[in-house]
């Protein structure tokens, strides 16, 4: 461990217990996703105390702290971008809760709760944010650090989207839109954590393993009211056109292969007003997750048929709205520098292997389609994800030690004029430019 590397860990300690407060307290005020004003405004107070420029309302709730080395860049490439060589490293962490209205810290108007681990995220941003804000620390690297605070990772449902339509946010999770509207734009190298998402006994794990992206609908269906008692044989029963379209749903799942990990989630918004009245409209969810873009398009052509193919049985009539979801994740193994740090901390790691898999989507997804991202999950926590029971028991290992292995892999991306920033960058291939990307999405909608 070099000079500035045992720098980056005195600064980390000293602010200590700064850190645990900042994630406590974020953990203690959750909020949903694209309304995590409260989290914000933290946010952006700690950045701005913290000595960085500090830009708010990005994509909404997003707040953005940026530092360059001066005259970094030069010049403007063909895509915008400046470019001289110098790379810049985006440091992700995400603001918003999920809805888990039995955990003991849920808020008690909106449901939700830091039962996903975000709050833990955001410490250790702050801790790297913190590290790098030393002048001494800072003069050993070269171009530029973007502090990404993220709204809205989770999934943001039908009526939800509809609002924030009207508010200028056209796609559905925070790291999409972004990306939409350009702030990713300087980005050469992202780099994500998240608490372990995988079986993993390990504190630590290195590397960023394959994971499922998904696409949605909300499905209106339509029958035709009539007295559920005296004459039902005239109406069209939306709620049994429904439960018909799940059920064949349940009867495909043997035709999907193990490989392609398809999950498929239905949550039935409105089935009928009352009960002695054929349904006349019911308003269904579903959810489709796969692991590749190929696999989701495939399963949502089969979950339509479902949905078609039931209402032509009882004569009714089928409304689609397609939401688009998350792309799947690239899956990536550890990058020599994160590896490299872990050994200089002595953490107790294992590193992503070909055929690991995660179930579950995330937004980072997108960005691994478009950057190359170097990822790590950690412990510190018992109970399960989304549920009621989550909750930080090792505070060491949830918020500092992932701070100091974040900031001292960014050190060793950055130091010596950013070369090995330069050689990821250099070696990554992306699926997607912005404009295809967005295009893509777009076209979902």
């Amino acid at each position: 461990m070099d000079t500035t590397e045992k720098k980056i860990i005195a600064v980390i300690e000293a602010h200590r217990e700064e850190i645990i407060a900042f994630a406590e307290d974020i953990e203690n005020h959750p909020e949903p996703g694209f309304q995590e004003f409260r989290t914000a405004r933290k946010t952006a107070e700690f950045l701005k105390k913290t000595g960085y420029q500090v830009e708010e309302n990005v994509a909404l709730t997003g707040v953005r702290a940026h530092w360059e080395r001066k005259n970094a860049r030069q010049g403007t490439g063909d895509t915008g971008r400046k470019n001289s060589g110098y790379p810049n490293v985006t440091v992700i962490g995400e603001m918003d809760a999920i809805g888990c209205q039995r955990h003991p810290k849920a808020d008690p108007h909106t449901g939700v709760a830091h039962a996903c681990g975000h709050h833990a995220q955001m410490a250790v941003m702050a801790g790297a944010a913190i590290a790098f804000s030393d002048p001494e620390i800072r003069r050993e690297i070269s171009g530029s650090l973007t502090f990404l605070a993220v709204p809205a990772e989770e999934y943001i449902d039908a009526d939800k989207r509809t609002v924030l339509r009207e508010q200028g946010i056209r796609f559905g999770s925070g790291k999409s839109e972004m990306i939409r509207t350009g702030v990713f734009d300087r980005t050469d190298l992202v780099m994500t954590t998240h608490v372990h998402m995988v079986d993993v006994k390990e504190d630590f794990y290195l590397g960023n393993p394959a994971c499922n992206g998904f696409n949605a609908e909300r499905v209106t269906v339509r029958g035709k009211a009539a007295h559920a008692a005296i004459d039902p044989w005239n109406g069209v029963n939306a709620l049994s056109i429904t439960s018909s379209a799940i059920q064949m749903m349940g009867l495909m799942r043997e035709t999907f292969r193990e490989e392609d990990h398809v999950r498929l989630h239905n949550v039935i918004r409105k089935a009928g007003d009352v009960v002695n009245s054929v349904p006349d409209e019911a308003v269904v969810e579903t959810k489709i997750r796969a692991s590749s873009l190929e696999r989701i398009q495939e399963i949502r052509q089969m979950v339509d048929r479902a949905y078609d193919g039931a209402a032509y049985a009882f004569g009714g009539k089928i409304e689609r709205e397609n939401l688009p979801g998350y792309m799947p994740i690239r899956p990536r193994m550890a990058d020599t520098v994160l590896v490299e740090a872990a050994e200089e901390l002595g953490l107790v790691y294992r590193n992503v292997q070909p055929g690991d898999f995660n179930n579950a989507c995330t937004d980072v997804g997108d960005l691994t389609q478009l950057f190359p991202v170097i990822n790590f999950t950690f412990r510190g926590f018992e109970g399960r994800l989304h549920g009621e029971d989550f909750h930080i028991t090792d505070k060491e290992k949830a918020y500092i030690l992932p701070a100091k292995l974040m900031a001292l892999t960014i050190y060793r991306l950055l130091r010596k004029n950013g070369e090995e920033a330069k050689k990821i960058k250099e070696s990554f291939t992306a699926v997607f430019d912005k404009q295809t990307y967005i295009e893509y999405i777009e076209k979902q909608m």
